[in-house]
């Protein structure tokens, strides 16, 4: 059991786990606090992240804070803090000095560790690194070794370094061709989803979710029902329609959570069984969680955009005209709302579609597959033509 009045004892294995999410929390409530919004929200976030800079005595990481967002800084909070962390880490140095004199590899490799975690813990980006790589190198067997790559995940995702997060996972990935437990693998996938989906490359990231969804095991870094949501949300931007029934509509592994997921199956099922009403209110919804949500806000407008371009289009392939008027009220939307949203879209061409203002009436256009081809093939034919004229140009030069 930890001491009532010092950090908990990494060693222990559900403490290391509660360590780990806890971590990611935080994460979570500096993003909230950071990010603005309701006061309310913003000033519970923020309370609820001071509980944990008190406990964990993170004092790199409240200093940092306290500049970012031009905080005052509590002097005397700060010093008993760098107080705690500096004895806490002569000891653990006095530790590793210990196991070098007179203990094995083991152990020495152990207070490297507990070093690596101390860092983590306080909130200190590069000296976490150090230590992970310090201990990396005194590891031999491959099931820690991949631990602590999924720990430097965590440190990565902490920080929003995606070029660390990356080559990170390359080298754990590298590291399972030569071997490694099933566990391990999964909980790999469910990392590089977040990653791909930072990225925005939702169509790999729903490939790797749903991968994952049977064996789920990754609480260090999101919830399961988070995981749901990230796992619904990315398969509905990405996946066909037959495809989406056979793995997310009907999944059990979804449907036992789904409900408990705010707004998340009005989306699926509204988009589904065409209940477009109930979809787009849904969407609503979904777009104020995900704007609220670290990995997911910097893709929400996208997200808002793209989800509206699938409904439309879905409901547009099911007729050769309809009323705008007609259609406005299948979507719980005005006239004019739906006028200018299609106008956008079909300026982009995102909508195979035409408007008749004067009937109001919605037609769609679409092309046949030779033509389209044609057309995407003249298209791609000019831009390639284009860049070797500017490459000509550069030559001579």
């Amino acid at each position: 059991m930890p001491a009532a009045d010092g950090p908990p004892d990494p060693t222990d294995a559900s403490v290391k786990e509660s360590m780990s999410s806890t971590y990611v929390d935080i994460a979570q409530l500096r993003f909230t606090v950071c990010s603005g919004g309701d006061p309310a929200v913003v000033e519970a976030a923020k309370q609820k992240l001071l509980e944990h800079i008190k406990t964990r005595k993170m004092a790199p990481f409240y200093k940092s804070l306290c500049e970012r967002l031009e905080w005052p800084v509590d002097q005397a909070l700060l010093t008993s803090m760098e107080t705690a962390n500096a004895a806490e880490l002569a000891s653990l140095q006095e530790k590793l000095k210990d196991a070098v004199d007179n203990l094995g590899e083991s152990e020495i490799r152990d207070a490297h560790l507990a070093i690596a975690e101390f860092y983590m813990r306080t909130g200190e980006k590069q000296l976490t690194l150090d230590a992970m790589d310090e201990t990396f190198g005194k590891t031999v067997a491959m099931g820690p070794r991949l631990d602590l790559l999924l720990s430097k995940l965590r440190v990565s995702f902490f920080f929003d370094d995606l070029k660390l997060t990356k080559a990170t996972i390359e080298k754990a990935k590298s590291l399972l061709v030569e071997g490694g437990d099933w566990e391990r693998r999964n909980r790999l996938k469910v990392y590089e989803a977040v990653f791909l989906i930072c990225i925005r490359d939702f169509k790999k990231a729903s490939a790797l979710l749903l991968d994952s969804i049977a064996t789920f095991t990754a609480t260090e870094l999101v919830s399961y029902n988070t995981f749901v949501m990230y796992t619904v949300l990315t398969t509905l931007a990405s996946l066909p329609r037959a495809e989406l029934k056979k793995k997310v509509v009907d999944a059990p592994e979804i449907l036992q959570v789904l409900g408990e997921i705010p707004y998340l199956g009005g989306l699926l099922n509204g988009l589904y069984s065409c209940q477009y009403r109930n979809f787009m209110a849904s969407l609503l919804g979904i777009i104020d969680a995900m704007t609220a949500d670290r990995y997911l806000s910097a893709h929400a407008r996208y997200y808002w955009r793209e989800v509206r371009v699938l409904a439309y289009s879905q409901f547009l392939e099911s007729y050769r005209s309809v009323s705008l008027a007609s259609m406005a009220e299948t979507f719980g939307v005005d006239v004019a709302f739906l006028d200018s949203e299609l106008s956008g879209f079909i300026a982009e061409q995102r909508l195979s579609c035409s408007i008749d203002k004067v009937a109001g009436v919605v037609s769609s256009t679409r092309p046949d597959s030779k033509n389209a081809q044609y057309q995407d093939t003249l298209k791609k034919g000019d831009m390639l033509l284009n860049r070797v004229q500017k490459l000509s140009r550069v030559i001579n030069l």
